[in-house]
């Protein structure tokens, strides 16, 4: 039969996790033999040649089962179905779908995220399609592929050693303009006794203005408190410095954000999701898969001479 769709596989793929599946190629055979995929379909590809066809929806069926939180992940490419799960196979025998993850608000606010990840004040619900112009259309997908691609970024960059998490951060602000955009600019100094400080950027080549920086990686629940931001001025007052930016892959509590707004230096906050938009943003850590080019007639072209 043709490969179903993501949704119509999401049953069979929580499924496959709960008989002990860890990942989306262990998920294959069972979600091949659930759906009677033969070898000819399970084999046919994407337009870009990278993956099949099967494999894509089935990461995609995966990445909404775990927003929805069905499936934890402990480790990269290690997948385990959670008591929500286990839940939601009982109470949906034949069918998991978008509609019957939206009973769980954090799948809710992904998906209103995703969708308007520019958006200050994000719609309250999804444009149905119908309504939407091709143009919209585009625009919807395009902001949900990269929602997910902020998810999976923030849940690699977990994976990653201290010294991998440091370097990253100095790349990113290299990429930003820091440092005139020379690597030759920006230093990791994260060690024993660092005091504080995980990185430095020269603003001009003699060093008399730097950028000091501060990177924590925490679990998304683990917010930076006042204390930590205490700690960081110390040490920027301790270099003489007056330009810090401190970085975490979780948030920031209130007390911390009020706090940096009343101290001498000037200090820029950076949560997880910026985090992740930035690098997508300045192209760190990711590249290009695809691009579509959108094209309009060209008046100047056709104005009379």
């Amino acid at each position: 039969m043709p490969i179903p769709a993501y949704e119509t596989m999401m049953r069979a793929f929580l499924e496959a996790i709960d008989l002990g599946a860890q990942n989306v190629s262990e998920a294959l055979p069972h979600i091949k033999t659930v759906f009677q995929i033969t070898e000819d379909e399970a084999e046919e590809m994407l337009p870009s040649g990278k993956m099949s066809v099967l494999a894509s929806r089935a990461h995609w069926s995966r990445t909404y089962l775990g927003a929805a939180g069905c499936l934890t992940s402990p480790q990269r490419n290690v997948h385990e179905i959670t008591p929500r799960g286990k839940d939601m196979l009982k109470a949906h025998p034949l069918r998991i779908d978008n509609a019957a993850l939206s009973v769980f608000p954090e799948f809710v606010a992904w998906r209103k995220k995703s969708a308007a990840p520019n958006s200050v004040n994000p719609p309250t619900s999804l444009p149905p399609t119908s309504a939407q112009t091709p143009e919209d259309q585009i625009a919807t997908a395009f902001g949900e592929l990269e929602g997910v691609l902020a998810s999976e970024l923030l849940d690699t960059i977990l994976t990653v050693s201290s010294t991998r998490f440091e370097q990253l951060i100095v790349d990113l602000l290299i990429a930003m303009g820091y440092g005139g955009g020379d690597h030759a600019m920006g230093e990791r100094i994260g060690k024993s006794g660092d005091g504080g400080i995980d990185g430095i950027i020269n603003e001009d080549a003699l060093g008399l203005d730097a950028v000091y920086i501060q990177a924590k990686r925490y679990a998304s629940d683990n917010k930076i408190g006042r204390p930590a931001l205490q700690a960081f001025v110390g040490s920027l007052t301790g270099e003489g410095a007056n330009k810090g930016v401190f970085v975490t892959t979780s948030d920031f509590s209130k007390e911390a954000r009020d706090y940096v707004q009343r101290v001498q230096q000037r200090i820029v906050l950076i949560n997880g999701e910026r985090l992740a938009r930035l690098m997508i943003q300045h192209e760190v850590g990711v590249r290009a898969r695809k691009i579509y080019t959108l094209r309009s007639i060209d008046e100047d072209y056709f104005a009379e001479i």
